[in-house]
């Protein structure tokens, strides 16, 4: 962590951050959206338009976020009777992290990984796999579902959304200039300055083809990175327990199968990489045995 700040200084700074972004994101969602009406020459009710889109998108999206997510990765309400210990567990860290309790949700898959999701922590989810249960003991469940309340607690969760909200985005008006351009779409003006605009349009959207996966894939990387450090510590903070978390980081790194249903879009949620030990460009989590280290330091 940050020298000189504590943990509730990072998560307050967490929160400003997330705005950030989220106003960031709504600037370049604005401008790409508008050079979009531009080239189609569709004046002051395309702006507004565009501006109605890129709010009802957002607002859609965002609270729907939750269904989203664990819909993508095929999860289930997890039984209360069936998962009786899961429920326990999630129950005791919401109430040591002071936030309602989440939903409770299970994937079907062997990995041993989990994630949060949702909008704020009054609209919140977590969910684990099978094989997250069928590793750990329950000290170590305790850990990773205090993990996933850090991240509840902290807005991460939000920030997460806002990212794969924009993301989508960019890519599918990317897609539309793309298609546009091919399609003859209509452009500003004939001839000449027609041909003009063409070559514009085909150059933003090959541009965007090229820098929209990547910016997305770097802004999941750097954030992820940094806030599952500061999960780890305040997850640890709320059991009073560094090494029930850092033992059973261990274990879910040992596995090496790649999650069934993982996917770029998803990976920066869960705790671990759910690609296993495939080292991906822009990982989105730090190393296993750094996370450990820093948490095997901590002093609680």
């Amino acid at each position: 962590m940050e020298s000189n700040k504590t943990i509730y200084d990072l998560q307050a700074q967490n929160v400003r951050k997330t705005y950030l972004f989220m106003a960031i994101f709504s600037a370049i969602l604005f401008l790409i959206g508008y050079f979009f009406v531009w080239y189609f020459n569709w004046g002051a009710t395309g702006i507004i338009f565009l501006a109605i889109f890129i709010f009802l998108y957002n607002w859609i999206s965002y609270e729907n976020s939750d269904k989203i997510a664990l819909s993508s990765v095929r999860a289930k309400p997890a039984d209360p009777n069936e998962y009786y210990v899961l429920h326990n567990v999630v129950e005791e860290v919401a109430v040591a992290a002071g936030i309602p309790k989440p939903k409770v949700y299970i994937m079907n898959d062997p990995q041993p990984n989990a994630f949060a999701t949702g909008k704020d922590a009054n609209h919140a989810a977590i969910c684990v796999t099978t094989g997250l249960l069928a590793t750990l003991d329950r000290n170590e469940l305790q850990g990773v579902i205090a993990h996933e309340m850090s991240h509840i607690r902290n807005r991460d969760i939000l920030l997460m959304t806002v990212v794969a909200i924009v993301g989508g985005l960019v890519i599918l008006l990317r897609d539309v200039m793309l298609r546009g351009m091919w399609w003859g779409g209509g452009g500003r003006s004939r001839g000449d300055d027609r041909d003009n605009s063409n070559i514009i349009f085909l150059i933003v959207g090959l541009i965007l083809s090229i820098l929209a996966p990547i910016i997305v894939a770097l802004i999941q990387a750097a954030v992820s990175r940094q806030r599952e450090f500061l999960a780890d510590a305040t997850g640890a903070y709320i059991i009073r327990d560094p090494e029930a978390l850092a033992s059973a980081l261990e274990k879910i790194g040992s596995y090496t199968k790649p999650m069934q249903t993982a996917s770029d879009a998803t990976a920066h949620m869960f705790i671990s990489n759910p690609f296993g030990k495939v080292q991906k460009l822009f990982a989105t989590h730090p190393p296993i045995e750094e996370r450990v280290r820093r948490l095997r330091e901590l002093t609680v």
